[in-house]
């Protein structure tokens, strides 16, 4: 998280849900971001912890979604 909030252009991440048990793929870590998509004012995304899912969402400053997307994938 604080990787994220990191980056330019990013207001802050909040954190949403969490989904015990569920995975991002085999080849998900601890620690592993995807976007899902864009939405007013940012991202939704989500995180793979050691028991499961967390949904984040990335504010960020208008205009910056594609770029912090693109830091994001190559963390």
């Amino acid at each position: 998280m604080r990787r994220i909030e990191a980056l330019d252009g990013v207001i802050g991440v909040i954190i949403g849900r969490s989904y015990g048990g569920k995975s991002l793929g085999q080849s998900s870590g601890t620690g592993s971001i995807k976007i899902q998509r864009k939405v007013s004012g940012g991202l939704k995304a989500v995180t793979q912890s050691a028991k499961g899912l967390q949904e984040i969402y990335i504010r960020t400053e208008p205009g910056m979604e594609e770029a912090i997307s693109e830091a994001i994938l190559k963390m």
